[in-house]
């Protein structure tokens, strides 16, 4: 199993909004792809909040190959519209992991 993790550092002037249009329609666009079996959505603890929370979401896909064909057809699009709705109050970054055991 590939998990495609983003982690996501929130303003607090946008986290409200931010988060139910990641649920309500950012991550929808995601699983609509197809490439990915499930996900899941984290706060991370222990963190200085102090400017913001931050979040980890990790999608499950079954292979490398599949990641691949949604990170070259559809992450660019959804990067770029992230990015427009949200400028600066949110900073992201990406990272691939395979599962060893479960």
């Amino acid at each position: 199993m590939i998990a495609y993790n983003t982690t996501y550092k929130v303003s607090w002037a946008v986290a409200t909004a931010w988060l139910a249009w990641l649920e309500q329609e950012y991550i929808p666009e995601i699983m609509a792809s197809g490439i990915f079996e499930r996900y899941a959505l984290y706060r991370l603890l222990g963190q200085d909040d102090t400017e913001g929370p931050t979040y980890t979401i990790q999608y499950f896909t079954v292979s490398k190959e599949r990641l691949d064909t949604y990170l070259t057809e559809f992450d660019p699009g959804l990067r770029r519209k992230s990015q427009q709705t949200w400028n600066d109050q949110v900073i992201g970054f990406s990272s691939v992991l395979q599962q060893m055991r479960e």
